[in-house]
């Protein structure tokens, strides 16, 4: 079986890649390695998923397709996205990396890939708004750029299956912590700045923000299962994530804890558009993939602590 997967050197992308490997999967990665963050993290990735055994490609998902990818994928999942949302990043670096990107991999697929089984669309818990608590059936109501943009590249690739173009389904994500963490979240910036002792930066009354911290290895076993039951997948759209809720001060401490420091917390002001609470409904993802989230915490955040260690300590 052959799986291409886009965003193949990010944080979740890059630990899925390695477990299809790990499995017996002929698996392509994409990505384009995007100055969005510090390039060494990428470059550390892409190192450990060819280690693994995927075969790795740079390239970006606006350039011409047809000339950097090979054909007739089996499988094939969508990570790669623009993200965040830093008052730094424009609409028109959304509008690229999301929409048009997205648009441009679905245009590949229906013309190099038409047998694919399944399209899988990594999207976001950011589609809901402020309080991302419902099931998959509830509105959508983005607050951000980040969640709007990610919406409409949903949109367009469900509308595609709809029309009966393409297998396809939509995975919402939520919280998703652990190794390789991007640097400018949450846990990876708080662990440097108490090993480094230097101030770590929290948006105002962030604290008391809620979320479903999800462990990126559970994340990656309930995406392995969308490919044993692809059937029942095509065309639905799934919550994954952590039905426990805690917030940010919980996961603060928890950190200091492991690390046995204190952070030097500096107060900073808010974000727009940051959610003030993620409660996952996975309901569906038990029924369909029989997902259930095994990694506490705790758990969760000692690995990503070591991972810190191991790699830049």
């Amino acid at each position: 079986m052959k799986v291409l997967v886009t965003g193949a050197a990010g944080f979740i992308g890059s630990h899925f890649a390695e477990e299809l490997s790990h499995n017996g999967y002929q698996v392509i990665g994409i990505d384009n390695l995007s100055p969005y963050y510090a390039s060494e993290l990428k470059q550390i990735n892409v190192s450990d998923i060819e280690t693994a055994g995927v075969h790795f490609i740079k390239a970006d998902l606006v350039d011409d397709l047809f000339a950097i990818l090979p054909r007739d994928f089996d499988y094939i999942f969508h990570f790669a996205a623009q993200p965040g949302i830093s008052e730094s990043t424009s609409y028109k670096d959304y509008e690229r990396n999301n929409i048009v990107a997205t648009k441009n991999l679905l245009n590949w697929t229906l013309h190099a890939s038409k047998k694919c089984k399944l399209f899988v669309y990594i999207s976001t818990s950011s589609v809901y708004g402020l309080q991302a608590t419902v099931s998959e059936d509830a509105i959508p109501n983005p607050a951000s750029y980040y969640g709007k943009s990610k919406l409409i590249a949903e949109q367009l690739i469900m509308d595609a299956h709809d029309r009966d173009q393409l297998a396809a389904c939509s995975i919402r994500l939520f919280s998703v912590y652990g190794p390789r963490e991007r640097p400018e979240k949450l846990y990876t910036k708080l662990i440097k700045a108490i090993i480094e002792e230097k101030p770590f930066p929290l948006y105002k009354n962030s604290n008391t923000h809620e979320r479903s911290f999800t462990y990126v290895k559970d994340i990656v076993k309930g995406l392995m299962q969308v490919i044993v039951h692809h059937k029942r997948c095509n065309g639905e759209i799934i919550n994954l994530g952590c039905e426990s809720v805690n917030t940010t001060g919980d996961g603060i401490a928890l950190i200091e804890k492991i690390i046995g420091k204190k952070a030097c917390i500096m107060d900073v002001p808010k974000r727009p558009g940051d959610q003030l609470k993620t409660a996952a409904n996975i309901t569906k993802a038990k029924k369909i993939l029989s997902f259930i989230p095994e990694t506490s915490l705790e758990q969760g955040l000692r690995a990503q602590v070591l991972w810190y260690k191991n790699k830049f300590c």
